[in-house]
Formats: structure tokens, C-alpha cells, sequence
């Protein structure tokens, strides 16, 4: 089957009711037929429900398309992106490894990887993704895992997944993903070698802004450690938000392809502009990496960032005047979202740290949702007009 027919064919298996459309199974817990498969359920000699903060249907239902999708054996869910992120990293590092991550990196991943992993013993090094020739003098002999986001958050840097996937098996490390911006219709990062991919379902999985969630995938061995973390520590997707990202991914494909054309029709009409700097968007031929992100993404997404000649102030004014478009931290909404991230998403880093990761103070961020396009202009020209 093709990725569309994947996305909405693939269901649990229908009950005694014969519903054409997957049901919700809100419960906390299951019963057994008896003491016997009770007992093999909890040893892992057979497959089965046992408690929801464990697995539900939903959730099953989720991850069984989120793997197909991604090509991957399996997936495991959790209550948000973050908590995905949280649970791929402490599913496999324990005091005394170390991480190797890009510095390009959404706001709270940067801050959960600099600031509380430490508190665990795990050290962590940013990786140089514009000198892979200078990669193998940054593994140490505790280096245990690579993580990296492409198309990052808010930047737009396009990383090789061909060459970080040859790294990390040339070094037998672990090759993580964060692949939210791009979600698998666009690019499937285990076909470069990534062993966890992961998402923050939220954002366009979802695609209607409704509901938290995250998933990551990977094969059968790589993802039991993050199972039974999970399992234990409890950051579980409510089986109501799983039926609704399970249903989502049955427009995944025909939304992106509205999103893409929408955002790369908006970053030409936005570099014609006065008063913008620079627009950045992956299949642009001024992206630094376009050749990379053309080589691995099959479209450019659904993200446009550009700068205003006037910094800040003048960014501010920008999200004052819209009328049309949202603000808000969200993104992957059918809505268009407008966001300035040096005051938001990204507000907790040092200045230093956004400029290395490319977020200037005049940087503004749309999530181009599935408007009609020239309603999507009129709105942004008449507030560039008022700056």
C-alpha cells in the first residue's frame, strides 16, 4: 500500500459491533479470562491489554500507523513531544554516558539536554553539523547516542542524514531523530540509518491543533528500554488523544501537500518584500542547505521564517497588526501561525546561544496553515506596510 492508503486503511481489528470507524476505549484497565493469562500477560509471554498506563487500543491503533509510516517495526506514544524526547533520551543514557546532540534544537530540548541531564551524570557535547570532518574527534569511548532535528526549530538547518547515519554506525552509536517539522509523508529518517525517530504529535500529525501528543519509532530492540521506561515512569497518551491522532493521519497527506505549496508560494512572495532581510525555507534556493534538504525531504514543509530589517521592535508591531493570522506557540495548524521566538519559544536560552542557532532578535516564525494563499498575503501586507 502507498503512504496514503497506509494512513487511513491500517485500524484495529473491527469488534462484534462491525464499526466502520475505530471506537474509543476509555478505560484505566482490562479484565482476563483467568488467572493463567493474567499471569503470562504480565511476564510478557503473550501480547496483550493490562493496564492503560501501559497500552490501550488507541494508542496501538497510533503506533501501529506511526511505524507503517515511518518504516520502522514499532512505535511506543506518549502524552507530548517533549515527553517523547524525555523518554528516547533516559530510555537509553544513565550516569556516565555521553550525548552528542545538535545545538540547533527546539527551545525545551535544548534546555532539557543542557540543563537537567547533567543532574543525572550524563555529559553531553553540541555536534558541529557544518564540519562533519571534525565528528569522530568529538565521540568519547562513554559516547552513547546522537540526537539531532532536522529541519530544526526555529532555524530551518537542514542536517545530512546520509552522513550522520554512516557516523553513528561507523561509531555504533545510536541514531536519534527528531522528525516533527517534516512528519514522515516528507521524510522518513530510518531509509538514512536513524535507529528513533520521534515526533511531537502535536503539531501537524494532529493538524488541527486539538491535542497533545508524541510517538517514537524504531525497531523492536531499540524501543524496549523506552517501553519500559515509560511503563514506569508514566508518561502515557490518553486513549481519547490517540484516537484523535490516529484519525489526524488520515489527512496527513493531503494537508502537507497544501501546507508545502502554501509556504513555498509565501517565502518567494515574502523575498520580494521591502523591509525583510532574509526569508528562509528549506526548498528555496538561497537556503544554505537546499541541495541536502532536496536530496532527503520530498517537499519543503510547512514552516517559513524571514527577518525584518528593523530587529525587534519591528517585529513586534508585525504581530500587532496581523488580523488574519494567529499568535501563538503552537504550529502545524490548518490556521496560520505567526510567532516571534526570541520572546517565546526560545526566551529561556541566552542571547549567545540564539544567535549560534540562528535566532536573531528580528526573526519571526509562520506556521503557513491551509488558507487560501493571496488571504494569507493580504494579511502580512498590510501589517509589513504599518512597520
Amino acid at each position: 500500500m502507498r503512504f496514503e492508503t497506509k494512513a487511513i486503511r491500517q485500524k484495529l481489528k473491527t469488534t462484534a459491533e462491525r464499526e466502520h470507524s475505530t471506537p474509543i476505549f476509555p478505560t484505566s484497565s482490562f479484565i482476563y479470562e483467568d488467572a493463567e493469562q493474567m499471569r503470562a500477560l504480565f511476564a510478557g509471554e503473550q501480547t496483550g491489554n493490562i493496564y492503560s498506563r501501559f497500552t490501550n487500543p488507541n494508542c496501538q491503533e497510533f503506533e501501529a500507523k506511526m511505524a507503517s509510516l515511518e518504516g520502522t517495526e514499532t512505535a511506543i506514544s506518549t502524552a507530548s513531544g517533549m515527553a517523547a524526547n524525555f523518554a528516547a533520551l533516559l530510555g537509553h543514557l544513565k550516569s556516565g554516558d555521553h550525548l552528542l546532540a545538535s545545538r540547533a534544537l527546539f527551545g525545551s530540548t535544548f534546555n532539557m539536554i543542557s540543563q537537567y541531564l547533567p543532574q543525572w551524570g550524563i555529559t553531553y557535547d553540541w555536534l558541529d553539523t557544518a564540519s562533519p570532518q571534525n565528528w569522530d574527534q568529538q565521540v568519547n569511548i562513554n559516547t552513547k547516542l546522537v540526537f539531532i532535528e532536522t529541519p530544526s526549530n526555529p532555524g530551518l538547518e537542514i542536517i545530512d542524514l546520509k552522513k550522520v547515519g554512516a557516523f553513528c554506525k561507523k561509531h555504533d552509536l545510536i541514531f536519534a531523530v527528531d522528525n516533527c517539522f517534516a512528519t514522515p509523508y516528507l521524510q522518513q529518517p530510518a531509509k538514512f540509518g536513524a535507529d528513533l525517530i520521534i515526533h511531537s504529535a502535536t503539531k501537524f500529525i494532529d493538524g488541527q491543533g486539538r491535542v497533545l501528543g508524541g510517538v517514537i519509532c524504531g525497531n523492536e530492540k531499540v524501543i524496549k528500554p523506552i517501553y519500559q521506561f515509560c511503563r514506569n515512569s508514566g508518561p502515557s497518551l490518553s486513549p481519547f488523544n490517540a484516537w484523535i491522532l490516529s484519525k489526524s493521519l488520515e489527512t496527513l497527506a493531503v494537508r502537507m501537500d497544501r501546507h508545502c505549496q502554501n509556504a513555498l508560494e509565501l517565502s518567494l512572495w515574502l523575498s520580494e518584500q521591502q523591509g525583510i532581510k532574509k526569508v528562509n525555507y528549506p526548498f528555496l534556493e538561497t537556503h544554505p542547505q537546499h541541495a541536502i534538504a532536496k536530496q532527503q525531504m520530498s517537499q519543503g514543509g510547512g514552516i517559513v521564517t524571514f527577518e525584518l530589517e528593523e530587529g525587534l521592535e519591528a517585529g513586534v508591531i508585525l504581530m500587532n497588526s496581523v488580523q488574519l493570522l494567529s499568535l501563538s506557540a503552537n504550529l502545524g495548524d490548518t490556521r496560520t501561525i505567526i510567532s516571534h521566538p526570541a520572546s517565546t519559544t526560545h526566551a529561556k536560552l541566552s542571547e549567545a546561544d540564539r544567535i549560534n542557532i540562528g535566532i536573531t532578535p528580528g526573526l519571526v516564525r509562520l506556521s503557513v496553515g491551509l488558507e487560501h494563499i493571496e488571504d494569507i498575503k493580504n494579511d502580512l501586507a498590510q501589517a509589513i506596510k504599518l512597520i
